[in-house]
């Protein structure tokens, strides 16, 4: 997928990050015509978009919405919107791409075990319900016909039917492989140490070469905010690691997108029979190279809470577990548009939930770069809005 060593003189465009963002970005303004390198500084997906857990998002998250309260649910309601309109690219998206991206869409389960919960889960149904997102609780009854392999303890669960998962390895690839064929170079192992403008360009600082482009993307997660500083835009982008495991595989079982209202957790099953299971729990970092790693006690902790509401897995073994980054933000919405502090500059970053709005931001940053009307409205979005705090 590597381009030739030697680049152009100059690009239309140089995304800088070969995420599942930075990937579509690059189809998305390649098969537009646009002359595009993709900068990348390890190989395509190998950060936040391929060590993820696959799941593709569409309620309003639990964890945040119990801590932070029903105020701040209502300012995430555009995030949740943005991610509807992303989840509708991915019913069609593998046949875009030419690859089958395991893409399968059941439905989210919020499993309710402790009764206390059930007042913040109808709470939270009921602002989705009021911003047309068709949630529901079910009773225990109604669980166990949808998810019979659930525990006796579990009383009830929230269920959001547009959810679901894909396989997180293969889809920025498939995008990079269509940005290729559209005409777009690659280029991986190619860190990006300073991005500066210049008279008429933007130049993009790589430790062999200097790239110059008239229009640059940034959409390099943790190190958004860095590049971003040379800039003279301050951008608040938090990194933690995180890890996820999964075991051998195992007859179907789970068919859902699965959470847990009372510690995180996420559950699915891939097409392969294993079952992925993650939920953001911490990883450590490496003191020498600050690349995550597995940390052994939250995954003994991530199996222990998997194990309180699907029982049924205590006799799979676990094959793999790895460890990788959740970018954040402090409101937990997306960072999205042009930097006041340099026109020719636009930002993208989904925190947690990249992978189900990939789609979308890759449509959306094309539209920013060719001057278009974005097709969401983005002023919630503003990646220097925290400037101003």
């Amino acid at each position: 997928m590597d381009a030739p060593l030697a680049p152009k003189a100059r690009y239309d465009v140089a995304v800088v990050g070969g995420g599942i963002t930075g990937c579509a970005t690059a189809y998305e303004l390649a098969r537009a015509g646009a002359s595009v390198a993709l900068l990348e500084r390890h190989e395509i997906g190998t950060e936040a978009s391929g060590r993820n857990a696959g799941s593709l998002h569409g309620q309003i998250q639990y964890e945040p919405f119990r801590t932070r309260g029903e105020g701040w649910a209502r300012g995430f309601l555009p995030a949740l919107a943005f991610l509807h309109a992303s989840l509708e690219r991915w019913s069609t998206l593998s046949g875009e791409l030419g690859t089958d991206l395991e893409v399968t869409r059941h439905g989210g389960l919020l499993l309710v075990e402790d009764q206390a919960e059930l007042p913040f889960v109808e709470a939270k149904i009921a602002l989705e319900r009021a911003t047309g997102v068709d949630s529901r609780l079910l009773d225990a009854g109604e669980l166990r016909e949808l998810a019979p392999w659930a525990a006796p303890s579990v009383v009830a669960a929230g269920f959001c039917p547009v959810e679901g998962k894909a396989n997180p390895m293969l889809a920025a690839p498939a995008f990079a492989r269509r940005a290729v064929a559209a005409g777009a170079e690659v280029f991986t192992r190619t860190a990006v140490t300073a991005v500066e403008p210049a008279a008429g360009e933007v130049r993009i600082v790589t430790p062999l070469r200097t790239f110059a482009a008239d229009q640059v993307v940034l959409a390099s997660g943790r190190r958004l905010s860095a590049q971003a500083a040379g800039l003279g835009a301050r951008l608040a982008v938090s990194d933690e690691p995180v890890q996820v495991c999964a075991t051998e595989p195992v007859e179907p079982l789970i068919h859902h997108l699965v959470y847990y209202a009372g510690e995180r957790l996420t559950l699915k099953q891939a097409r392969a029979g294993t079952v992925l299971i993650g939920g953001g729990w911490p990883a450590r970092t490496d003191p020498t190279t600050g690349y995550p790693l597995v940390d052994m006690a939250s995954l003994r902790s991530n199996l222990r809470v998997a194990l309180t509401v699907a029982p049924q897995l205590a006799g799979a073994l676990v094959i793999r577990s790895w460890a990788g980054v959740g970018n954040g933000t402090p409101d937990e919405g997306p960072l999205l548009g042009t930097l006041r502090s340099c026109d020719r500059v636009h930002a993208g970053l989904f925190p947690y939930m990249g992978l189900t709005a990939g789609p979308l931001m890759g449509e959306v940053l094309a539209s920013l770069v060719q001057r278009r009307q974005p097709p969401v409205d983005l002023s919630p979005f503003a990646p220097e809005r925290f400037e101003d705090r």
